[in-house]
């Protein structure tokens, strides 16, 4: 009986739900860890690079400049932009949601999902329009298990981050480029004005991606503790990091002409100036006390609770710290944590989660005809549950406690999406025998009898899809 009840909580908890829990088998531990190292490459077509997805932004800023004089000319024309990134946008949708439904190593895709998250680049932002995909395909799915050092550095010097947080604004105010415009604005009332320094992907790096917002000392040293001087002058070492308007410049997104000169003083240490100085000080806040538990802490609230077991934090931060920052080493402490196989579930599923995981135990990449219509079903549902996809409301990301996915419209939704499938599939699915496979142990005597006693197919396996056992995790 443990076995199969770890093998569910392997399956629900720490993946993205099962059909069958053979699938995790008789050994739930080792199953996840042999999925420990980087996310598989994501399917679906249509899909850009970074690279490509950069040049689709050059084009389109390229476009607006000459529809802006246009304009000029004839007010009333239409814009020649509309849907300039939808097929890219769309693709990316369906690719994220029909890659979790198909992973065979769902707990990597879950991490996945973990990462992308904790570094949010948003559609909800016009600016990061085409490049949200290609962000988490690149900077984020290849380093889930590596350093974190490494991870912070591909997330926060990735295009789609650099304008998301509007550090494509951000220019120092001793910098060339600020020079060079201050003079042509004096000769052209339409050379665009800079201000200077941008602080938004300082502040956040400092307070979403490593530190955390919590300030004072704690029993492991100092927490957080940074001052709006060590916001400023990350933000001026961040100057010159940005998308350069010829598709002909280097790789790296670095503009030496915008970048503040001068050495620059963060939370105690001095840096240089140039590109080096960046990877400096990622390196510094990424093996910092202060990052380790809140890593910790996002970590233990995503699998375990919202209100995380202390102990388990503590753990989590000491494992980070000893393994210089190791994030496989973190994930087989989690695995290996007593607290993280607890029961019951307390985990609510986010839409996405609910979505995905009820794609999967129902097998709809096998039911739909061709799974041809399984992308744009599964989209349809996250939107209509509250929660579009690469869409998350601020930089903060989407939330991660139960409060904040319940209320009563939002389990209605929950209700009518169930009852959606209930119908389409409910003749062609046991919903008794599905129950039984796919949450074993974790079924319960109450939802057990509701599903038996239910008055057809349909109904029945809508029960299944709300029943307390699957909406927890």
């Amino acid at each position: 009986m443990a076995s199969t009840l770890h093998a569910a909580i392997a399956a629900h908890r720490f993946g993205l739900g099962e059909a069958d829990l053979a699938t995790p088998g008789a050994d739930p531990q080792g199953w996840l860890r042999e999925q420990i190292g980087p996310a598989d490459a994501a399917r679906g077509e249509g899909l850009l690079t970074t690279a490509a997805a950069v040049e689709l932004v050059r084009e389109e800023q390229r476009a607006r400049r000459e529809a802006r004089r246009s304009a000029a000319k004839d007010p009333q024309a239409a814009d020649p932009l509309a849907g300039h990134y939808r097929e890219t946008i769309v693709a990316d949708a369906r690719s994220r949601l029909l890659t979790a439904v198909g992973s065979t190593r769902p707990f990597a895709e879950r991490l996945q999902w973990f990462w992308a998250n904790h570094f949010t680049v948003s559609l909800a932002k016009g600016a990061t329009r085409g490049l949200v995909g290609a962000f988490e395909r690149d900077a984020i799915r290849p380093h889930i298990a590596g350093r974190f050092e490494d991870l912070l550095w591909a997330s926060t010097t990735h295009p789609a981050m650099l304008r998301y947080l509007d550090n494509q604004q951000s220019a120092g105010p001793h910098s060339r480029a600020v020079a060079l415009i201050a003079r042509r604005a004096r000769r052209d009332d339409e050379t665009p004005r800079i201000t200077g320094l941008n602080e938004n992907l300082a502040r956040e790096v400092l307070e979403l991606h490593t530190l955390g917002a919590a300030s004072g000392r704690g029993p492991d040293g100092p927490r957080g503790g940074y001052t709006q001087a060590d916001v400023t002058a990350f933000a001026a070492v961040l100057t010159g990091w940005r998308i350069a308007a010829r598709s002909d410049a280097a790789a790296l997104p670095f503009d030496a002409a915008w970048h503040e000169p001068g050495r620059k003083t963060l939370l105690g240490r001095s840096y240089g100036e140039g590109p080096q100085a960046l990877r400096a000080v990622l390196a510094d806040l990424a093996c910092h006390p202060s990052t380790a538990r809140f890593l910790a802490t996002k970590l233990a609230r995503h699998f375990v609770a919202d209100e995380p077991p202390p102990a388990l934090v503590d753990r989590l931060a000491a494992r980070y710290l000893r393994s210089d920052g190791q994030l496989a080493e973190l994930y087989r402490e989690l695995i290996a944590s007593p607290e993280a196989w607890a029961e019951p579930a307390v985990k609510l599923k986010t839409p996405e989660e609910f979505v995905v995981s009820s794609a999967r135990v129902l097998s709809l990449g096998r039911v739909e005809a061709g799974a041809a219509r399984l992308p744009a079903m599964l989209v349809a549902g996250m939107q209509a549950l509250g929660q579009r996809p690469q869409a998350a409301p601020s930089p903060a990301g989407w939330p991660d406690r139960a409060e904040d996915w319940l209320g009563p419209e939002a389990l209605w939704k929950r209700l009518e999406w169930a009852s959606r499938l209930g119908d389409r599939l409910g003749t062609r699915i046991d919903a008794r025998e599905l129950a039984a496979r796919s949450l074993g142990p974790r079924l319960g005597p109450t939802t057990r009898q509701q599903i038996e006693r239910a008055a057809d197919g349909a109904q029945a396996l809508a029960l299944l899809l709300m029943a307390p056992e699957f909406q927890r995790r």
